[in-house]
């Protein structure tokens, strides 16, 4: 499973958010402020000023003021939408950010289930939301759907990474496998990361890298109730491994209630040392394809509903000649006259 931005006929410059309405508010401000000045030289120079200047800048002045009545009414618009911003040309597409750093395109999602023995796209969808990570219990159904297993395991990056997601899988059939997403900075910092630490389930304790236990410390009211924390004080101030694993006075550890999950997500992955190498030769090789045929040349229609039908057609096209490949013209015909 995967997700690829696609951009749509929406032009970033018909797409507007708060900062950016912001940002133009403030040049068109500025150059209302330097056009009055100019007109104020004009009036103390008197009849040296050619009066065809001073139209040019009136109207100039005039024109930025309409601009700024519409920026206005954008800013209020945008001010009240769910995303905080509005596509002019495609209401339906949104800004999203890309792989380079500092880019985005003006688009839509296209999350696509991609059977890994064929490379056949067995399930689609197009949406508008500009991250993976709410798609996976939505797109792992519709690929069990189609497939008609009663259990299927879904390899998927650490865009996806979501634990109410994982937990929502739990008992449906769906055996999600992806690398838990690292946002503490502890490898960088060359200190010991979440799974130096064992936890023991009997005991109810995590083990550190140095043997020493750390147990579930008191719950408090300011705390969230989902999440247990674990720590040693007496082991860690005596710990001569301390600098490698903490720069406070203690190391503390976090679980959540329902980690347990996570944890046979991992040990799913683990079995699988390839999983990610077979995920990317599997779904990215597709959206490749898919992107080439398309060229430079956004989505035709507008909407989810109009992209969405663009999409599948898209994909319809690429599993008949994906499935040409594998049995041949004549045998695809006689099969789907039978």
């Amino acid at each position: 499973m995967d997700g690829s931005k696609f951009k749509a006929v929406n032009n970033r410059d018909r797409n507007d958010t708060v900062a950016k309405v912001a940002k133009r508010l403030e040049q068109v401000d500025a150059s209302i402020v330097r056009y009055l000045a100019a007109l104020d030289r004009a009036d103390r120079e008197g009849s040296d000023v050619p009066e065809a200047r001073t139209q040019r800048i009136s109207e100039k002045i005039a024109a930025l003021r309409r601009q700024m009545a519409f920026l206005r009414q954008m800013q209020e618009r945008v001010s009240v939408s769910d995303e905080g911003q509005v596509s002019l040309t495609d209401p339906d597409a949104r800004s999203m950010a890309t792989s380079g750093r500092g880019t985005g395109i003006v688009g839509y999602n296209v999350q696509i289930a991609v059977d890994p023995d064929h490379h056949l796209v067995v399930a689609h969808d197009v949406v508008n939301a500009g991250h993976d990570r709410t798609q996976l219990l939505s797109m792992g159904g519709k690929a069990k759907q189609a497939t008609g297993k009663e259990e299927v395991t879904v390899l998927a990056d650490r865009g996806y990474y979501n634990g109410d997601e994982v937990l929502a899988c739990e008992g449906t059939g769906i055996l999600p496998a992806m690398p838990r997403a690292d946002t503490s900075g502890q490898a960088k910092k060359g200190l010991f990361v979440r799974a130096d630490f064992v936890y023991d389930a009997a005991a109810d304790h995590y083990v550190c890298p140095a043997g020493a236990w750390l147990t579930k410390s008191a719950a408090r009211s300011d705390r969230h109730g989902d999440i247990d924390h674990y720590r040693n004080l007496d082991a860690c101030h005596a710990c001569e491994v301390r600098a490698l694993c903490t720069p406070e006075k203690i190391k503390r550890m976090k679980r959540w209630k329902h980690e347990a999950v996570l944890e046979a997500m991992q040990k799913r992955l683990d079995a699988m040392p390839d999983a990610m190498a077979v995920r990317r030769a599997t779904v990215e090789h597709v959206f490749g394809t898919l992107k080439a045929w398309m060229g430079s040349t956004p989505f035709l229609t507008k909407g989810l509903k109009g992209v969405g039908t663009e999409m599948s057609l898209a994909v319809l096209a690429y599993n008949m000649k994906r499935m040409i490949r594998l049995f041949g013209a004549a045998q695809l015909i006689r099969t789907m006259r039978a």
